[in-house]
């Protein structure tokens, strides 16, 4: 039995989870490469540096990896303490963008801070996990009484401002996180059915848009309505189809030149399908798995609830959201408008996703330093 002195100690936390952050810095230099080429084209069309897009992005990943690297030493227990005033200015800033935010594409969802551009919602996703993480971990009891309500009214208050951007894409994922680190902190599965058995039937009747009711006609039959609500994904599928086993090679697409909306954001996994191919794709698949294997790992090795709930809900929102895209770009699910982590083009996504990666690297440390060196011995 030896006993470690603290330099040893920082070094051996240094060296924590490795395949996480090596998964997600490769998925952020395929994001560049890719929202380079996706974007190259329109911003030539635009009379735009074909670079623009890519700078842009570039300087939303160094925010974002000087946050990983501070989160990353922040002991995420401290997390707690700044929870409720962080849940109260992303609901303010959500508010604001509802006064003075910019629209585009009929959605009102960006705020413009001088040379910035944020999108509020992003900020969103953190919030409810460590909301939830927090509120879980303290009081069980929550999950058993009507006390719950009170829980979930800030992420109510969140999501509803959301919808009416409107968002729909978000308040799904938001939702679906909800019921995750719900279900993991001991809910009972009836409550979720019953909540789902009331929300469902008065989203579909009372609150979907027009064109968010027509996705899921479009999605069953794109084929009838080939240039107008089902052109997405019949180009999004063809660029699927064009690229094969290997791809047209690195910048070839063609279906990102003037057939493929949005091919930056949304669907720049079809970009990325038709310029790589299968194998390229496959390989985007397994760099989420690595994510989501390494995430649900830190969970279950953490000692407490607190840090299992946070790994796990972090964990699930970024892998949920980057297999959505997957699917709606494949057309496995109706198009929700989602962006993938890491990949797509937005300085907001790519900034918060490594945020909270950060905050999956510290909870990893800290299992380290517990494992390794438990009563401050070896073992």
């Amino acid at each position: 039995m030896s006993y470690p002195n603290s330099q040893n100690l920082n070094a051996q936390n240094m060296q924590s989870d490795r395949p996480l952050l090596i998964a997600v810095t490769f998925l952020v230099v395929i994001g560049l490469m890719a929202i380079f080429s996706a974007s190259a084209p329109k911003c030539i069309e635009m009379g735009l540096n074909p670079a623009r897009f890519l700078i842009q992005q570039i300087l939303g990943v160094v925010a974002g990896f000087i946050g990983l690297k501070f989160l990353s030493n922040f002991h995420y227990k401290k997390l707690i303490a700044y929870t409720l005033p962080f849940t109260i200015f992303v609901i303010a800033m959500l508010v604001l963008v509802k006064i003075a935010g910019t629209t585009v594409n009929g959605a009102q969802r960006w705020l413009n801070i001088g040379p910035l551009s944020l999108q509020p919602s992003e900020f969103a996703k953190p919030a409810v996990v460590l909301l939830l993480a927090a509120v879980f971990s303290k009081n069980t009891i929550l999950l058993d009484n009507d006390k719950i309500v009170t829980a979930f009214l800030p992420i109510f208050i969140m999501i509803c401002l959301i919808f009416i951007q409107p968002n729909l894409s978000m308040v799904i994922l938001l939702l679906a996180t909800s019921v995750a680190i719900y279900f993991c902190a001991g809910g009972s599965v009836k409550t979720i059915l019953w909540s789902a058995s009331m929300m469902i039937p008065l989203l579909l009747l009372k609150g979907l848009k027009g064109y968010q009711s027509s996705r899921i006609t479009t999605w069953l039959h794109p084929e009838a309505d080939p240039l107008g609500a089902g052109y997405n994904i019949i180009q999004s599928l063809v660029a699927f189809a064009s690229g094969g086993l290997y791809g047209v090679g690195y910048g070839s697409s063609k279906q990102k030149l003037a057939w493929l909306p949005e091919a930056h954001t949304d669907f720049i996994y079809a970009v990325i399908g038709e310029e790589h191919g299968f194998i390229g794709c496959l390989l985007i698949i397994c760099l989420f798995w690595t994510i989501l294997q390494r995430g649900f790992t830190i969970s279950a090795k953490c000692q407490d609830m607190y840090g299992k709930l946070l790994a796990l809900g972090l964990t699930f929102s970024i892998c949920f959201q980057g297999f959505l895209n997957m699917w709606v770009a494949s057309s496995f699910v109706p198009a929700t408008g989602v962006p993938m982590p890491f990949i797509s083009y937005g300085g907001s996504s790519v900034m918060v996703s490594l945020w909270m990666i950060g905050i999956l690297l510290n909870i990893s440390k800290d299992n380290v330093k517990k494992v390794r060196f438990g009563n401050g011995r070896n073992i």
